[in-house]
């Protein structure tokens, strides 16, 4: 019983890996994946590995698609409520969410807590290496990550 109490509650990770390494193709893949996750309803934490990467996200995100409005803000919260995309340099295990999209290289700390953790990648080499080395570390944790090429 325990053991499908554990399953239930595993988050589903996804690999999206782009066909091209263009300088701003995960950028942009971040945007319209917080969009539509925002439209579902849910809360998406983008953590990034700097806060020059989080500046940029949260502009790109007022300007990635001419009709889109994405309400979103910075992380760690000025107002009281929050907006349903937050973007910041924290610790994701820090932040109530549903979605977490990994915008760093590294295994994100307490991505366990999520529902859905989304890993960007693209063809550059050093992404795709620190791409397959956090795939092989989410599998020794005993986590099945799902791959779609895009």
């Amino acid at each position: 019983m325990l053991k499908q109490i554990e399953m239930m509650t595993a988050p589903r990770i996804d690999f999206y890996v782009l066909s091209d390494a263009k300088e701003n193709s995960r950028a942009l893949l971040a945007c319209r994946l917080a969009d539509k996750a925002y439209r579902l309803g849910h809360i998406v934490y983008i953590v990034t590995s700097s806060e020059v990467r989080a500046a940029a996200l949260d502009d790109l995100l007022w300007t990635f698609r001419q009709d889109s409005f994405v309400p979103h803000e910075r992380y760690p919260l000025i107002s009281a409520e929050g907006s349903p995309v937050l973007i910041g340099v924290a610790s994701p295990a820090e932040v109530n969410a549903q979605v977490l999209v990994n915008f760093t290289d590294v295994l994100p700390d307490g991505f366990e807590r999520y529902e859905r953790v989304v890993e960007l990648v693209d063809m550059h080499p050093d992404v795709r290496a620190k791409s397959r080395e956090r795939f092989k570390q989410y599998r020794e944790r005993g986590f099945t990550p799902e791959t779609y090429k895009l």
